[in-house]
């Protein structure tokens, strides 16, 4: 399953079956248990966004999460925080499953939102389904051509996407620094990576993955942000699936342009 080998072809982003994407079949493998890595994932972001807005109240602001694919964890993640998310996304595939989940998410996603809820800013949110079909919209798009309009954004995720979208480093460089770029100056952000991942299969169709660690990934982000966190998570109950050995997570501010 391997599609980084040295001195192998390479496959770009433009390459890559995007609009065969099958979100229903992801979200299952992936999202239908709270996994105990996820869990350590979400506490460390919520607690860095908590923090930050403690010492920095102006809120709300506006959030993005770029590249959010199946996966609405990040996009909980900045619910207390904004009064507008736009969730950017290249399938279609997945752009479709997320409109469907943005007027009234499925109860998979509760014991996230339990996770969250440990930070009381989160628990001042009566209603997360309400407040996210209030402030949520989805929006198709490569990330590589963000529009100028969604710049300068208060608050940003990122999770599983540089990394997870064609074999270049060169790619993966260019993605972390889309996704910085559209970030207003001290925005804080959270940012995931799955270490040394080799590709990935989604029900039938095979995607391409570039092979980072976390030196990588902090030189990623060196040039753009000043980077507060940068943990690396094992796999106590194993992987989720073959071709990967642990997941990075960056936390920082983007920096003064």
């Amino acid at each position: 399953m391997d599609l980084t080998s040295e001195g192998g072809t390479l496959c770009l982003n433009r390459d890559a079956p995007w609009d065969s994407f099958d979100s229903q079949s992801y979200t299952r493998h992936n999202y239908s248990v709270l996994r105990p890595d996820d869990e350590e994932i979400i506490n460390v972001v919520r607690d860095y966004f908590a923090d930050h807005f403690r010492t920095n109240p102006e809120r709300p602001v506006s959030g993005i999460d770029v590249g959010a694919g199946a996966n609405l964890y990040p996009a909980l993640s900045l619910l207390p925080w904004c009064d507008e998310i736009t969730l950017y996304e290249r399938s279609a595939r997945n752009a479709a499953w997320l409109r469907d989940q943005v007027p009234h998410y499925g109860r998979s996603w509760d014991p996230f939102w339990q996770v969250l809820r440990k930070e009381e800013e989160y628990q001042d949110i009566a209603d997360p389904r309400a407040r996210f079909a209030d402030s949520v919209t989805v929006e198709e798009g490569d990330l590589f051509r963000l529009p100028h309009r969604l710049r300068h954004q208060g608050i940003g995720t990122m999770f599983f996407v540089a990394e997870s979208l064609s074999t270049s480093h060169r790619e993966f460089e260019g993605a972390v620094a889309a996704f910085l770029g559209s970030l207003a100056p001290g925005a804080p952000f959270a940012a995931a990576f799955m270490e040394n991942s080799g590709g990935y299969l989604v029900g039938t169709e095979l995607f391409p993955a570039c092979e980072v660690d976390s030196a990588e990934v902090e030189a990623s982000l060196e040039p753009h942000a000043t980077v507060d966190a940068l943990e690396r998570f094992g796999l106590p109950e194993g992987p989720v699936r073959e071709g990967y050995t642990g997941m990075i997570l960056a936390c920082g501010r983007r920096d003064p342009a």
